[in-house]
């Protein structure tokens, strides 16, 4: 089976200030794109797993990166390093998203453990490492990443998208 990803990242903004007799304007352009090959070092992977998630209200929803996942084929996916990971919390959202590092068998893809990231309604997570290394995930002890609803009242839903490598 064979891997390729692409994404592509643009930011472009003016800024404008007019005056008497003249507009200065500053520009800012930056675009990235970000290739997958096949494989397993820097650059590459060869793993995707991608969800539409609900979180029910105050609760969490624990992607377990070692031995749960079902890939796109109905085959177990069982994840040695995350190299991209994407979390789109919908825009309809009352509460947050938070992607969170769990607090005793946590992937580090943060700092600590409970360390965490509030995605808004309508809000993005975007992360990615070009390293060979990725984030190492261990089964049993560093496999899993929370996405919690962070209130009561209402669920939440959020595209995720986990890009990794198998060994």
């Amino acid at each position: 089976m064979a891997f390729s990803l692409q994404s592509n990242w643009q930011l472009q903004s003016e800024l404008t200030a007019p005056l008497d007799l003249s507009t200065p304007t500053s520009l800012l352009k930056l675009a990235r794109q970000l290739n997958f090959a096949e494989g397993a070092g820097a650059g590459q992977a060869n793993m995707i797993w991608h969800d539409k998630v609900t979180i029910n209200a105050s609760s969490t929803q624990t992607v377990d990166l070692a031995g749960t996942l079902t890939g796109p084929f109905g085959t177990t996916l069982t994840f040695a390093r995350v190299k991209m990971l994407l979390v789109l919390a919908s825009p309809g959202n009352t509460n947050n998203v938070n992607v969170v590092r769990d607090s005793t068998n946590g992937v580090p893809l943060f700092l600590a453990a409970g360390d965490g990231v509030p995605v808004k309604p309508g809000g993005m997570l975007w992360w990615y490492d070009p390293t060979a290394a990725g984030v190492s995930v261990t089964a049993g002890s560093g496999d899993l990443l929370n996405l919690v609803n962070s209130g009561a009242g209402t669920s939440v839903s959020a595209d995720v998208v986990v890009v990794g490598a198998s060994s």
